[in-house]
């Protein structure tokens, strides 16, 4: 007999497709953290100075450690480029488990919009490595205070809602632990939040909590969401209890 007669034999079932987005994130959070090692090393454990401190102590900084910023601002804008492409992954994986809400366009423009802001900032701090440009005390100033907000405000803004987007539809949908998209769903609230420390300045606390803590979120995440529906419908979360059978005679 010809398999013609049964179009199903011999096809393959449909990959997801695209990279795993918990090895994205663990990427970027690697690189990530590498540049701050690197630099704290570099540095010689020195702090990194406030762009709020004195104009000359910001413009000494950036003078006697140009070669921590500079692989700094390389390693930062590297970490950028996984985190884009996890936001397109998820993106795509979430209209692959038939999520037809706003969420994953949401999640897509925040993740976008993170790793546009994340390598606008290692650029930023690039340039302050450049000697021709901190002999100038005020552009240098200038340039700490971007490299600050893009890098702190703009990145965890954006990082809030790739997680927002995420939490919301997998909460809903069981497609991951309640109790780990409630995290996320905090963490993403914290998050855009942090825009207010533009203005008070005792709520940056809320900068490094939505950096490290949204970062980490999104590993655990890119690990649990379902690579498809099919997928999805085998997790025990996912299941509604079933009725009983009933045997007839």
């Amino acid at each position: 007999m010809s398999n013609r007669s049964n179009p199903d034999v011999g096809v393959r079932p449909a990959r997801s497709g695209g990279p795993h987005p918990g090895i994205l994130a663990l990427v970027s959070l690697g690189i990530f953290l590498a540049g701050l090692a690197t630099s704290a090393i570099m540095t010689g454990g020195q702090t990194y100075v406030s762009p709020f401190a004195p104009t000359g102590q910001v413009a000494a900084f950036f003078q006697q450690n140009y070669a921590a910023m500079r692989v700094g601002g390389m390693l930062q804008f590297g970490s950028a480029v996984p985190l884009g492409i996890y936001a397109a992954t998820v993106y795509a994986r979430q209209l692959r488990l038939g999520v037809r809400v706003p969420g994953p366009a949401i999640s897509f423009f925040g993740g976008a919009s993170a790793a546009i802001f994340l390598m606008l900032s290692g650029s930023l701090t690039w340039l302050l490595s450049r000697p021709e440009i901190t002999t100038d005390v005020t552009l240098t100033h200038a340039l700490a205070f971007l490299a600050f907000i893009t890098g702190g405000v703009g990145f965890v803004v954006g990082t809030g809602l790739l997680m927002a987007g995420i939490a919301v539809p997998t909460l809903i949908l069981g497609f991951m632990p309640r109790w780990l998209a409630w995290t996320g769903l905090v963490i993403a609230a914290l998050s855009e939040l942090s825009f207010l420390s533009m203005a008070i300045e005792p709520l940056q606390f809320l900068l490094p909590l939505g950096r490290f803590g949204g970062l980490l979120w999104l590993v655990a995440a890119g690990f649990l969401l379902p690579r498809s529906r099919a997928a999805a419908n085998q997790e025990p979360r996912a299941h509604a209890p079933r009725a009983p059978r009933t045997v007839e005679p």
